[in-house]
């Protein structure tokens, strides 16, 4: 009975397949990466007003700050009024996306107006302006 017993272990090898497992690993990797989405953060913090019709921001939406210093801001890059059109008309040439500007309190008014006509001429058709729920 032994002799028997040992005969059938000898003969026996139990491996365990994962490669179906990683497959499946990866497959799930590549959809999250896919499904994924990326925001753009403007890059620079700004000082916005408050205002009681305040909604959050859409998460597909073009972000453009406008700091106090009269810089124009796009993910993170100075791109200065003459940027914007050349900007929004890139991003929006795929999907329409609604422009939100980001606006400091102490940004002159004048270089929001040519933001907004650099945009709309970029092709945006839905512009709006950032502000804080008081």
């Amino acid at each position: 009975m032994r002799s028997r017993r040992h005969l059938a272990t000898e003969g026996e090898t139990t491996e365990i397949n994962i490669s179906p497992l990683i497959d499946m690993v990866f497959i799930l990797l590549i959809f999250f990466i896919v499904t994924t989405v990326f925001v753009e953060e403007t890059g620079v913090d700004v000082q916005r007003p408050e205002a009681a019709s305040a909604v959050d921001l859409d998460r597909q939406s073009v972000l453009i700050a406008i700091t106090a210093a009269g810089d124009v801001i796009f993910g993170g890059d100075e791109i200065g009024v003459t940027g914007v059109r050349p900007t929004v008309r890139r991003l929006l040439r795929e999907e329409p996306l609604p422009v939100i500007l980001q606006v400091d309190e102490a940004a002159a008014a004048g270089l929001v107006v040519r933001v907004i006509d650099q945009a709309k001429l970029g092709g945006a058709e839905n512009i709006s302006i950032a502000a804080e729920r008081p």
